[in-house]
């Protein structure tokens, strides 16, 4: 997660609040490896049939979810060993019949916080004073263009985008911060200035870009990938929208952490600057180090854009066996730079911030989950150049 805003300004509001105030010259301590942030799938269902779901839920989806008693006792876990942080998705987290009982032992915690990663379009009034109430710090609802009819396609549903935009309304009104999530294709990445201008005049609080990412049914759709222009010319788009939002609104890019590098290199006038910024994009983390996610049956994923590797079965053990910094199936994402091996990740000074780009990518487009993610345009032995980072540097 590339936190756009607070590189360029040093000023965040969700994350500020979540967090606490961090920046270039104070990178966030939130979450560490073995106490990451949990983004926790609880259900395969969904009352909406998204082209691009990384977890292909569906209306009648019958694979086997965590019993209510089983995700209670998860939910314990999380406050027990003091995860910072968990963020309820699905599928459509609010389809399951028993969500708030699997919510209360988390509720009105120092921690975790929650936050809530949802399509809206079930939010009404009275949930969204239930998600006030239960302490839910964030509502991060799924818009994928501010036309109406291009939402709706992404989303699969007529109807969509109004009752999104309704869920947003009502989740203002009951004083909940609200973000959108928008997943960039090559078709709206020059729809962004305009949805960060719809969001803003509409009271949102945070953007959250993600680069489209190829699992799920995302694998069937790669030909709707932006370009390396494109997420080039995006980058110094998005210099320019955070200094206007700066006050009201972050921007973030997510599933595309090599952006990260390039923005520094445009922010930064010296060595100095450039390696404050690298320290605070470390900070974030990435799949399997400093974040984590749970899917609905229990697997423990290193995020849910790896869903083909499991850490562990919470049926099976518990959150904090799994955490164990000696369980061998997380070492390969806590030491990434070891086993990165394509002709660009592998020999990158960055490899280890930046977890090789997506490990999704890689494996649809190269057949190589360790291999290149073809979405990196950065030219890193330039940026070594330019800011004197010894050669074979892994930083």
């Amino acid at each position: 997660m590339i936190p756009v805003t607070v590189m360029v300004t040093g000023k965040g509001t969700v994350s500020t609040r979540i967090k606490g105030h961090y920046g270039p010259r104070k990178p966030s301590r939130f979450s560490d490896i073995l106490r990451p942030i949990v983004f926790w799938n609880i259900t395969y269902k969904c009352n909406l049939k998204c082209i691009h779901c990384y977890i292909s839920a569906g209306q009648y989806d019958d694979r086997y979810e965590l019993t209510t008693e089983e995700a209670r006792r998860v939910a314990e876990e999380t406050v027990k060993i003091g995860i910072p942080l968990v963020i309820l998705s699905g599928g459509e987290p609010l389809v399951r019949e028993d969500f708030w009982e699997i919510v209360e032992p988390m509720a009105n915690k120092q921690r975790p916080k929650l936050s809530l990663s949802t399509n809206g379009t079930l939010i009404t009034r009275d949930i969204a004073h239930k998600l006030a109430s239960y302490g839910f710090v964030y509502v991060g609802i799924s818009i994928d263009s501010i036309v109406p009819a291009r939402h709706d396609y992404f989303r699969g549903v007529k109807g969509a985008f109004e009752a999104a935009v309704r869920g947003i309304k009502n989740s203002l009104e009951a004083g909940i911060d609200v973000g959108i999530r928008t997943t960039i294709t090559k078709f709206n990445v020059d729809e962004v200035p305009a949805i960060l201008k719809w969001a803003h005049d509409n009271g949102i609080r945070r953007v959250s870009l993600y680069i489209l990412d190829t699992v799920g049914r995302g694998a069937f759709i790669k030909d709707l990938l932006p370009s390396h222009d494109q997420l080039k010319k995006l980058a110094h788009v998005l210099i320019d929208e955070a200094r206007k939002y700066a006050d009201d609104m972050e921007i973030l890019v997510v599933r595309a952490q090599f952006m990260g590098f390039y923005i520094a290199s445009l922010l930064a006038k010296n060595r100095e600057e450039f390696l404050q910024y690298i320290k605070m994009l470390d900070a974030q983390g990435n799949c399997g180090r400093k974040s984590i996610s749970i899917y609905p049956d229990g697997e423990v994923k290193p995020c849910q854009f790896i869903d083909w590797v499991s850490l562990g079965n919470l049926r099976e053990q518990s959150l904090s066996e799994i955490l164990r910094p000696d369980n061998e199936k997380l070492k390969p994402f806590i030491n990434i730079e070891k086993y990165l091996r394509g002709e660009r990740c592998g020999k990158c000074p960055f490899r280890r911030i930046c977890g090789g780009g997506s490990r999704g990518r890689a494996l649809a487009l190269t057949g190589d989950e360790w291999g290149d993610d073809p979405l990196c345009f950065i030219d890193y032995n330039e940026l070594v150049k330019r800011y004197g980072v010894e050669p074979g540097t892994v930083l």
